[in-house]
């Protein structure tokens, strides 16, 4: 799957809400912030962070950047449609087999996927 400008979080108020209203799942080299989202586009939308303290000089932000929108974009299938992400790149980011963060990124899917979905009786 492609991954459409609609996709992203742009406006400062939805990267806001995601963050103080979201919920942290820890995935080891970034983590991820996420929100169920009431109406809107029936995609999942996310936004990339990799900040300098973290990350480092701004070829590294921009790799660490890179990588996690290719996982977002390869993995954004495992997501439920209404549902908005942040990751925030860790330093380790870069280190990590691109594998390894794939698998980390799927199995935080399985738990956004299962909170958000309901339980049959």
């Amino acid at each position: 799957m492609r991954l459409r400008p609609a996709q992203h979080l742009r406006r400062q108020s939805d990267i806001r809400s995601v963050r103080q209203q979201g919920i942290r799942v820890d995935c080891g080299a970034f983590t991820v912030w996420w929100m169920a989202r009431a109406g809107g586009a029936a995609l999942p939308r996310a936004c990339f962070v990799a900040s300098t303290q973290a990350v480092g000089a701004a070829v590294l932000r921009n790799r660490a950047k890179r990588r996690m929108r290719e996982i977002f974009r390869r993995k954004q299938g495992l997501l439920p449609p209404s549902c908005d992400l942040m990751l925030v790149a860790r330093s380790s980011v870069n280190q990590w087999p691109f594998a390894r963060l794939e698998s980390a990124f799927a199995e935080s899917c399985g738990r956004i996927s299962s909170k958000l979905t309901p339980k049959s009786p």
